[in-house]
């Protein structure tokens, strides 16, 4: 089995990559399948119900605003990873995208950063899977320990991903599209109970704080992350060139729309109300009681507490597929290059990100945090990586075109306007100085990435040694 990636030249076209399917069961994906994936990461249903009041906790009434300045950071990410997707396709994601154009240096933090990105992100739905599951117990007078929650959460996922891919797909789209549409349904009844009319408040820039709207931005960044994860799947979709690239686009779009259409609604749903939006641990249960239609809150809180489960599960893929390439290219234990020999999946890789997915869920368990403030601080976390993985990718594709002699105008805008909008991004949690822990998150990242630097060297000055 060949590790590298193998080209060819089309004739209509530039080079185009493909790899080897790495153990993996090839064309096993149908393109709905395949944009399952990255709508499953996303987790749309659980970005109105638990990520809309931690935004709004910080930019307010500029919620709508901070979705929108985020949706158009994502879309023009998605356009940098669409231009590579249509030419590679590898279990290795964006890592295999910067490895193409970059050093190996700059390829190997981009791997590290996007593993890092799907298993916190994986961590953070975990405390959203607790927070929900604490809506329904607290109800019936159950009240099972949040460890316990915790284990359910990761080790159904780890199961799932473990046994069969084509499985995985079809139960995240099926969840999702269920928890969407009756979202959809209460978000109009909102909007028709209120009126037809545009609520300006929520768009008048003066009357908003700037460090409110971009640690907004951040929080509001978490809730498109992973819309790329559909190219962790490059192995195994049907006509990965051409499904990629869609499902990666239009997932940032759709969810874009969706998102700002909620937090819009939210914001002027809950604004004669006794609770506040940020207070609220189930909006959308008041938001259906106020539209009428109380009997569709606890629905709608049920499909998000399994879609809780299912962006866990995708999160696991993700990172399992990662990782299975990293391992491939030296820059992980050569174990996890192993694939199940029947379900022709990453089975160690797998087992080892749900595994790593739990154990800051359950540190902070211990400590007594509580599930919605794991959600908010591990997604936090998670950002980083993304944004990160996002601005190596948007530099690689100008590098990669340079090197085809097909950069253009566009092209340079393109990659100047993501990679200074990602570290533009990032500079937000800096100054102005936050408040703690969001303070302390970009030293534990940095802290992880030095980390991981420096087991690359001694590995790499190992095996330098060896062969000589």
């Amino acid at each position: 089995m060949h590790a590298e990636v193998e080209t060819a030249t089309l004739s209509d076209g530039p080079k185009t990559s493909f790899s080897p399917s790495f153990g993996l069961r090839e064309g096993a994906l149908s393109p709905l399948e395949t944009l399952a994936q990255s709508v499953s990461t996303i987790a749309p249903s659980t970005t109105p119900t638990l990520t809309v009041p931690l935004v709004f906790a910080l930019a307010g009434k500029g919620t709508a605003i901070a979705y929108l300045i985020a949706m158009v950071l994502m879309v023009l990410v998605g356009l940098c990873i669409a231009s590579f997707a249509r030419e590679s396709a590898s279990p290795g994601s964006l890592y295999v995208y910067t490895r193409m154009s970059l050093p190996p240096a700059y390829s190997a933090i981009s791997a590290w950063a996007l593993f890092f990105a799907y298993v916190t992100t994986a961590s953070a739905v975990i405390g959203g899977f607790i927070s929900y599951a604490y809506v329904f117990l607290d109800a019936l007078h159950h009240h099972p320990p949040a460890l316990l929650l915790a284990a359910i959460a990761a080790i159904g996922a780890g199961w799932v991903a473990y046994r069969d891919v084509k499985i995985s797909a079809r139960l995240m789209l099926f969840i999702e599209a269920a928890s969407v549409s009756l979202i959809a349904v209460v978000v109009t009844l909102t909007l028709l109970h209120h009126g037809l009319h545009f609520d300006r408040t929520q768009f008048a820039l003066h009357t908003f704080s700037g460090r409110g709207i971009g640690l907004g931005v951040m929080l509001a960044i978490f809730s498109f992350v992973g819309f790329e994860s559909a190219t962790t799947l490059g192995a195994e979709a049907r006509e990965p060139l051409r499904t990629i690239p869609r499902a990666v686009i239009r997932s940032a779009l759709l969810a874009g729309v969706f998102f700002v259409l909620c937090c819009y609604t939210e914001t002027l749903g809950f604004a004669h109300s006794a609770t506040t939006l940020d207070q609220s641990t189930a909006p959308f249960r008041t938001l259906s009681t106020l539209a009428g239609v109380s009997i569709l809150g606890p629905i709608i809180d049920a499909g998000v507490l399994v879609s809780m489960f299912a962006a866990t599960l995708a999160c696991v893929i993700a990172a399992s597929r990662v990782l299975l390439l990293m391992a491939h290219h030296g820059l992980a234990h050569k174990r996890l290059t192993q694939t199940h020999e029947h379900n022709q999946t990453p089975g160690i890789a797998g087992v080892l990100a749900a595994a790593l997915a739990f154990l800051p869920a359950a540190a902070l368990i211990l400590h007594g945090v509580s599930g919605a403030d794991i959600y908010g601080w591990m997604g936090t976390l998670a950002v980083y990586g993304f944004l990160t993985a996002y601005g190596l990718v948007a530099v690689a594709l100008a590098f990669h075109l340079h090197h085809q002699r097909r950069l253009t105008f566009a092209t340079v805008l393109l990659t100047a306007s993501t990679t200074l909008a990602m570290l533009l991004a990032i500079a937000s949690n800096f100054y102005p100085y936050p408040p703690p822990p969001l303070r302390y998150f970009p030293f534990i990242y940095i802290g992880y990435l030095a980390l991981a630097l420096l087991w690359l060297f001694f590995t790499s000055r190992h095996r330098t040694v060896a062969a000589a």
